[in-house]
Order: C-alpha cells, then structure tokens, then sequence
C-alpha cells in the first residue's frame, strides 16, 4: 500500500527545483518507494561551512525539502503542506562525496503530519537524524 495520494515521480520531482534553492545545492531526488523518497546532494564547496565540512543548515535544508515535497504528495489537491517545525542532530562530519536523505512518514493526519528524515554518507553511515512537523492546510477558493 503506498502513501501517495498524488501521481509522483522523479523527473517530475527534479522539475520542482528550476530557480530554487534546491536547484542551487544540486539536490537530486533519486528514489520513490511506496512510503519513502530519497535524494542526494553533494558535499562540496557550496554546502561547506567555513572548517570545510558540511554545513548543518545543508543538512537541515535536505531535510526540509525532502519532508515538505513528500507531504504534498500525501494529500490530495485540495490540501497543502507546508513546514511547522524542524530539528537536527548532526552525527557524523563529512568533508566530500555526497549525503543522501531518505524522509519516511511516522504520522499523516488530517492537520498535521510528521517525518523522520535520515542523512547518511556514501557508506550508509548517520550523518544527520531530523524530524519535521508539518501542518496540512485547506486551499483557499478563489471565488470571482
């Protein structure tokens, strides 16, 4: 059974991110599966933090896009989600290669939903553990 209540995949996804933050920090979203989407993104120069290692906002950044972009997807086109709360624990320092996020649901209710978004290296090590709390919120109508 998926979670998905949205037509969802990755050329799609990656489209999303022309002209935005995420298209500045290369993230790259690489896997769907039935309740999880992942996505990668580099370690380098642009998501250093001035010791030359990742910069934990890069992280955070991750987090975020890859929790709030899947709660879109969860709820049907009458609803939107957008970002309430977000914390980090950054694990493990990393200087090169790339991090990749994986954010899986552990509550999709009706006005709020809650993530869990799991950054790991290369080697499948814990670099970042964060939890994300969204809040669902109706779409207005437009009336004329």
């Amino acid at each position: 059974m998926t979670i998905w209540k949205k037509e969802i995949d990755l050329d799609k996804l990656n489209a999303t991110s022309k002209n935005t933050l995420i298209e500045h920090l290369q993230i790259e979203y690489t896997e769907i599966t039935s309740d999880s989407l992942s996505a990668r993104m580099p370690v380098c120069s642009f998501t250093h933090q001035p010791l030359g290692m990742l910069h934990g906002g890069a992280s955070v950044v991750l987090a975020e896009t890859l929790g709030s972009l899947a709660a879109n997807y969860c709820v049907d086109e009458n609803y939107y989600c957008v970002g309430l709360d977000i914390n980090a624990n950054h694990i493990r320092a990393m200087r090169s290669g790339f991090v990749i996020g994986t954010a899986k649901p552990i509550h999709l209710g009706a006005t709020t939903q809650v993530w869990q978004i799991e950054i790991n290296d290369e080697r499948g090590r814990l670099v970042c553990s964060s939890r994300l709390t969204i809040a669902v919120q109706r779409k207005k109508k437009v009336t004329e």
